[in-house]
């Protein structure tokens, strides 16, 4: 018999699954492993949702998405992200991973090159990985405070090099990258002609850095822009995100949806049509919420002397535990074992990321805490 794909045979799965399916295994772990909201979809979301079902709104939909929610998106972009966008750029997709997927489809031909960070979410290596891409890793520094830097990247680009992936705020670190470094980013792609596909997933859940949009600083249309409702919203197992591609460029991504997915469903277009017109005090009390966890758990992890950089958005805190003299994934197997708390090990996010564990603030407070509490318990001991 033959055998599968060599993509898939070849492709390692996600680290932050391999986490969540060990400590599944057991009955008694905290979960902070999954960056998933610990609140609840709004009322009114879920309301517009069962609505629309039971007034039988359950049929196909246009590839690109139901034109209403297209264009209360593009409204959207214009005034959060300062986009000049029109709602035929707009492409509603099932969640953001099957935009990034159809994105890069778009882009690049099998054996061309992707650049990524490192870290950086597992996700973007392993859709390279299906579309026959290669994906090189470009490092994060400290001293740069964790921004993408254009002279780290330039060396490593080639003539098969199609596309930078950027991520602010970003997964794992919460780096929002500043306005500065976006623009040398963006005269970068310019001088070697390469697209730019940005991951704004968290656009909405910053601190007290502001965000910049980088299409917002594109004048030629090389940046393709993909947000989601599932963090802003607690909308996760909606599964509903959007791209914003450029004018001449956006047919395309639509042209990928048939034979990918058709559509995202209808009940859930309503649904996410429901969050982006109804009341937003909801995103603000989360924001609130991740600021006050992330501040009491900067202040625990320094008491204990574990190294941090403080995130200026995204619900993740990146933990340096190389004084233990353990691995990542060392690290975190014990962790799960004798602590019976789950994070994921920065081998996970990139291979020159073995130094760091990711914790989400996402958890719910009093778990979190009671973690926080058991990783710096189980950090003191073993690392005298």
């Amino acid at each position: 018999m033959r055998e599968v794909s060599s993509a898939i045979r070849g492709m390692a799965r996600s680290g932050i699954r391999e986490v969540y399916d060990m400590a599944s295994s057991m009955t008694d772990v905290i979960h902070l492993e999954f960056g998933e909201p610990n609140f609840d979809t709004p009322a009114h979301v879920c309301d517009a949702a069962a609505l629309a079902a039971a007034r039988g709104f359950t049929k196909y939909t246009p590839n690109a998405g139901i034109p209403e929610l297209r264009e209360a998106l593009a409204v959207k972009v214009r005034e959060r992200n300062h986009l000049e966008v029109e709602p035929s750029q707009v492409i509603v997709t099932v969640g953001a991973v099957a935009g990034l997927f159809s994105t890069m489809l778009v882009l690049c031909e099998p054996g061309d090159e992707v650049l990524v960070t490192d870290p950086s979410w597992p996700n973007y290596r392993m859709i390279a990985r299906l579309q026959g891409l290669a994906a090189r890793s470009f490092p994060l520094l400290p001293e740069h405070r964790m921004e993408p830097r254009a002279e780290l990247i330039e060396p490593l680009i080639t003539k098969r090099t199609r596309v930078i992936v950027l991520n602010s705020p970003s997964n794992p670190t919460g780096t929002v990258i500043g306005r500065e470094a976006l623009g040398e980013l963006i005269d970068l792609a310019r001088h070697y002609d390469i697209w730019i596909l940005s991951d704004e997933v968290y656009d909405e859940i910053t601190f007290e850095r502001p965000m910049t949009s980088i299409a917002s600083l594109d004048p030629d249309g090389r940046v393709f822009t993909v947000f989601s409702f599932s963090k802003t919203y607690a909308m996760t197992g909606w599964r509903v995100g959007y791209v914003v591609a450029p004018p001449q460029l956006a047919g395309f991504v639509v042209k990928t949806q048939e034979p990918l997915t058709a559509c995202v469903n209808a009940p859930a277009q309503m649904a996410a049509l429901a969050a982006l017109t109804g009341p937003q005090d909801i995103v603000a009390e989360m924001c609130a919420a991740y600021r006050e966890r992330r501040d009491r758990v900067l202040s625990t992890l320094e008491a204990a002397e574990i190294p941090t950089m403080r995130p200026d958005g995204a619900f993740y805190v990146w933990a340096d535990v190389s004084k233990t003299g353990m691995t990542t994934e060392g690290f975190t197997r014990r962790l799960i074992s004798e602590r019976r708390v789950a994070v994921v090990p920065g081998s996970a996010f990139g291979p020159q990321s073995d130094s760091h564990v990711r914790l989400s603030l996402a958890a719910d407070p009093a778990n979190l805490y009671e973690a926080l509490e058991r990783i710096t318990d189980a950090y003191t001991l073993w690392s005298n």
